[in-house]
């Protein structure tokens, strides 16, 4: 699945990439040549466009994750690669051992290695793609919800540090007292 996503997300990519450089050229150079007098006169108009398909162009990329996916998925081949590299060269270890004779035990204690040398590839394979899952989710929960959160937790940890309430929460409304339970007076004897 990785490497058949690879080039589509490459070359989408590549191409809000082009797009967001050639908008910022196109947009930059533009205005410059209106105020030379090479163009008509509505090249600044051209311009200040140009500059917005870079934007959006940029926003695009950030917002679905096009180029931080492309990211992810090469560097989740390789490394699904390097574990079937390595599972290629556990089992071929397991076979000459097989081949040279049973110096080391019983045939189910070898079938017992050979399925655990599959079961650690299977364990990290699992691994990796949860790692690449959480990643990826991570990524795409960073909307305009979470960082309003985030602003607000943020501002509870510079309280915190100055004696505030701890980082997290959410501060009181002001002229408000904190609500803390009654305690009983000391018994005296």
């Amino acid at each position: 699945r990785y490497r058949a996503q690879r080039a589509r997300k490459r070359r989408c990519a590549r191409a809000l990439r082009a797009a967001t450089a050639l908008g910022v050229v196109a947009g930059a150079t533009l205005p410059l040549l209106d105020l030379t007098g090479t163009l008509g006169g509505a090249a600044t108009g051209w311009g200040y466009l140009a500059l917005l398909l870079a934007a959006a162009s940029l926003c695009c990329d950030r917002y679905f994750g096009v180029t931080s996916g492309w990211m992810r998925n090469v560097a989740t081949s390789q490394a699904v690669e390097r574990r079937l590299q390595a599972l290629q060269y556990d089992w071929a270890s397991e076979c000459v051992r097989e081949v040279l004779g049973p110096t080391d035990g019983t045939a189910s204690e070898a079938a017992e290695r050979c399925l655990g040398v599959l079961r650690r590839f299977s364990e990290d394979v699992t691994e990796l793609l949860r790692a690449e899952t959480a990643d990826w989710m991570v990524e795409h929960r960073a909307g305009p919800a979470p960082l309003v959160a985030q602003s607000l937790a943020m501002g509870g940890a510079g309280r915190a540090e100055a004696g505030g309430p701890h980082p997290g929460r959410f501060p009181l409304p002001p002229g408000t007292r904190p609500n803390m339970p009654r305690q009983r007076p000391p018994d005296v004897r």
